[in-house]
């Protein structure tokens, strides 16, 4: 059985490997643009390319004299730019809406040879040559870092060098995995569990299976408004006023990003302070397609906060899943119903048909989330020869205790 982990890592840099890594960036997201434009096919998905060695063969050499990349970056780039067309192309199949990949984010991924790990330290290849910046970790002891990245159980698979604006620092996110033949892992990943549900929505950007909701008016009203001031200014057509959209872009993306780390701090702090071991959101795959009124910024906001939730979660000790997002905002959420109905939803509001359990739609579906992924969990266990056939010990935290195999368990003082 293989068990995945993920260390995020803060990197003290200098001013110079600052500058560095910023050019790196941008010659990495000029190759994998570079890489969806020749990829992309707008008449037809059949003609979109996505044969990774085919697409490397034909511009590899043209990248390489066109950047001062080396070769592991730039044959990542191609390789991520390729994934998402044909990630693409397959949604497209289906009928769902897509368009052309773009990538905007200053992030890298980083190979053994490529990114090479030392106990205190990483050197990282960047237009520079090397740069060997050091790591800042918690005082804390075992950190995530220590315990899969150091570990001799763990083997390194790659690690992804991302830049946060907020705080103007780098941050790798290093992916390990563990194989086990025998069933040790399972009887270690079958401890006890309690889940945090998120849902994910237009007029609430979340909502938690605890009750806690986090609006979307403020977000959606300054949408709106920095939307409109670009109109105007690109009705004026001057230069000035391009400098000045190009200006408020930068202010805009930053403003977003600050709002929605904001929001999955307090998710994590939820999870936390009500002792959740797992924060569960539903797969992002088809979200357009399941809320056709959100906007572009909704489904970037959606992608970028679960981004934001995984690598600030697994700082504090928490991980961070997905689930099927199928019937979960039409399934009634009570234990001893379940009964799924497209008209148990109106809105905003959840009504079911069958016991008249009425209660607010996105709280619903938070409770779902986690409830669909504390099942899936005991089936696995149960199908595990070390599971026994007892339930598996999954609790879902909700307003005032959790939802269990027994059913609701209040908590003495919530």
């Amino acid at each position: 059985m293989e068990m995945r982990r993920t260390a995020v890592v803060k990197l003290d840099v200098s001013d110079d490997q600052r500058d560095a890594l910023y050019r790196t960036a941008e010659q990495y997201l000029h190759c994998a643009n570079r890489t969806a434009a020749f990829c992309w096919n707008d008449d037809s998905f059949t003609k979109c390319k996505t044969n990774k060695r085919q697409v490397r063969d034909a511009l590899y050499a043209d990248l390489r004299e066109e950047t001062e990349l080396q070769a592991q970056l730039v044959q990542a780039a191609i390789k991520r730019a390729v994934e998402a067309v044909k990630a693409c192309a397959e949604r497209w199949k289906k009928g769902q809406r897509v368009s052309r990949p773009t990538f905007t984010s200053e992030t890298m991924d980083y190979d053994r040879r490529s990114g090479t790990f030392y106990r205190r330290k990483v050197s990282l290849a960047t237009v520079d040559g090397r740069l060997e910046p050091s790591f800042v970790l918690p005082s804390d002891s075992p950190t995530p870092y220590e315990r899969y990245v150091l570990s001799e159980d763990y083997e390194f698979r790659e690690s992804t060098l991302r830049y946060d604006p907020t705080d103007d620092d780098f941050y790798l996110h290093i992916s390990t995995r563990r194989y086990d033949s025998d069933s040790s892992e399972v009887s270690e990943d079958a401890g006890h569990q309690t889940v945090l549900g998120i849902d994910l929505g237009v007029n609430s950007l979340a909502v938690s299976s605890t009750g806690t909701f986090w609006q979307g008016d403020e977000y959606n009203h300054w949408c709106r408004e920095l939307e409109k001031r670009r109109g105007e200014m690109q009705q004026k057509g001057t230069q000035a006023a391009h400098n000045a959209i190009q200006r408020l872009g930068r202010r805009e993306e930053a403003w977003r990003k600050q709002y929605l780390h904001t929001i999955a701090n307090e998710i994590v702090t939820e999870a936390l302070d009500t002792g959740c071991d797992v924060v569960v959101f539903e797969e992002l795959t088809d979200i357009r397609e399941r809320l056709p009124q959100a906007q572009w910024h909704h489904v970037w906001a959606f992608r970028r906060l679960f981004e934001y939730v995984s690598y600030k979660a697994a700082e504090r000790g928490v991980s961070v899943e997905q689930v099927e997002p199928n019937h979960t905002s039409t399934r009634c959420s009570r234990t001893d119903c379940g009964f799924t109905h497209d008209d148990n939803r109106h809105g905003e509001n959840f009504c079911c048909q069958k016991c008249g359990y009425e209660v607010n739609a996105d709280y619903n579906g938070a409770k779902n989330i986690a409830l669909r992924y504390a099942r899936k969990r005991t089936h696995r266990l149960r199908s595990s020869p070390t599971s026994g056939g007892g339930d598996a010990p999954v609790d879902v935290r909700i307003p005032g205790g959790m939802l269990n195999g027994d059913g609701f368990q209040r908590i003495a003082g919530t």
